[in-house]
């Protein structure tokens, strides 16, 4: 095939075929098709769209192109749960054991962050000794024993996507529906769970602002995994505000420790529960209700066996940073406006993010919120804490904060329903 004619067929707004998509995802993987072609195409694709047969073909091309893990040695139903992202989205680490504890077993694969929004592996690599890369072989040891495992994904699952996913990032495509839906949907698939939940942010403080492109999204991404053999559904959730009251790697580890405690902030909590019993329904399995398993302590003991079988010592204490700065109420009223994004910059510039993947993250930093948006509030009392290890941080973070939040009447804006919506096959 002529890899021109593929670009002009979708630059033309023509549907591509299940040959031609096939030959490009290979030819690109094997350096064929070189980056600059590859870049037309993504752009071409941006501009207008892919119907769901090509996104199929697109996602099945890049599964394809690496291997394809297999569970069926469990004894138990897998479930999995995969989020778009947001500020204080601490969930996996609570949802993983309890699930697990409820009588399925989890195969996470996750990934570091960039930007404002936190990665699964950096909060858990804050945990003194915990190992995030592991081979085939010792994530099924960990998954058995454990009955669950929270790790880094192998250069060999879809490597065309981590090709693509790079080139998307530098080439303005990276808002293409299609082209996240298959990248997503392509190493989950890979990953060969037999269900799984997707939790689409919608906020300021997710990489979806609106709940229509929400939608899209999660529409998207279902129809990819019904399509595949995989029980699919997506919850639409908030992200207008953060999720919690810590932000930062090991704040947000501290948190859900105390989730699985029986603790923990009611939001935190609240949808830790929820996933969890979309994840058992999906999965076919009627256990204990994850609640009961929060009370009774069953979801800390999987935990622990799961932080121990990485590596990793549950008993530990977690690093700190060496600074902290405290913001209070100028005035009485209500905390009216928290907005997401701006606590995720401030975070982020106090070194609990990267801006590159290569950059290292500041374990202890991050922010404490002592107040929720409707929470009165007194002149003088403390709204956040900011911690960074070096002083000159809280300046930027400053910066970003900078009407990122609003005391005073209680605003007439209602905050976004923690669960919107949910999704499920057509």
């Amino acid at each position: 095939m002529d890899v021109i004619e593929v670009i002009v067929a979708k630059r033309d707004g023509q549907e591509l075929s299940e040959a031609q998509i096939a030959w490009v995802i290979d030819a690109y993987t094997r350096g064929e098709v070189a980056d600059e072609q590859m870049s037309a195409l993504a752009m071409a694709i941006l501009l207008n769209g892919m119907n769901r047969t090509e996104i199929a073909s697109w996602t099945q091309a890049m599964i394809r192109s690496g291997e394809r893990m297999d569970w069926s040695a469990l004894d138990r139903p897998t479930a999995d749960k995969h989020s778009t992202g947001g500020v204080g989205d601490k969930i996996t680490l609570p949802l993983a054991p309890l699930v697990a504890a409820c009588g399925a077993y989890v195969p996470q694969l996750s990934g570091r962050g960039l930007g404002h929004t936190g990665g699964t592996l950096d909060k858990l690599e804050s945990i003194p000794g915990w190992k995030a890369s592991l081979s085939n072989e010792e994530m099924l040891s960990v998954l058995r024993s454990a009955g669950a495992v929270v790790c880094a994904a192998g250069s060999g699952l879809a490597p065309a996507d981590k090709k693509l996913y790079a080139l998307r990032d530098v080439t303005g495509t990276v808002e293409s529906i299609p082209l996240i839906a298959s990248s997503i949907m392509s190493k989950k698939i890979a990953e060969g769970t037999g269900s799984l939940v997707l939790d689409v942010k919608v906020g300021s403080g997710a990489f979806m602002k609106t709940p229509e492109r929400a939608r899209e999204l999660a529409e998207t991404m279902v129809a990819l995994g019904t399509d595949a053999g995989v029980r699919t559904v997506a919850l639409l959730t908030a992200m207008d505000r953060p999720l919690g009251r810590a932000v930062g790697n090991a704040l947000e580890v501290e948190e859900s420790v105390e989730v699985l405690a029986g603790g923990g902030p009611a939001d935190v909590v609240e949808l830790t529960v929820r996933l969890a019993r979309e994840m058992l329904e999906a999965a076919e399995i009627s256990g204990p209700d994850p609640a009961d398993a929060l009370a009774d302590g069953s979801a800390m003991d999987a935990w622990r066996r799961m932080i121990t079988a990485q590596g990793g010592d549950p008993d530990a204490v977690l690093p700190q940073a060496a600074e902290s700065m405290t913001l209070q109420a100028e005035e009485p009223g209500v905390l009216a406006r928290l907005d997401a994004y701006a606590v995720g910059l401030a975070a982020w510039r106090l070194g609990a993010g990267r801006a590159r993947k290569e950059d290292p993250v500041s374990f202890g930093a991050g922010i404490t919120l002592h107040t929720k948006p409707g929470d009165e509030v007194r002149a003088g009392q403390p709204l956040m804490t900011l911690h960074a290890d070096e002083t000159a941080r809280f300046e930027r973070a400053l910066e970003a904060l900078r009407g990122g939040y609003e005391v005073g009447p209680a605003s007439a804006q209602e905050a976004l329903p923690l669960v919107m919506d949910r999704i499920t096959a057509q």
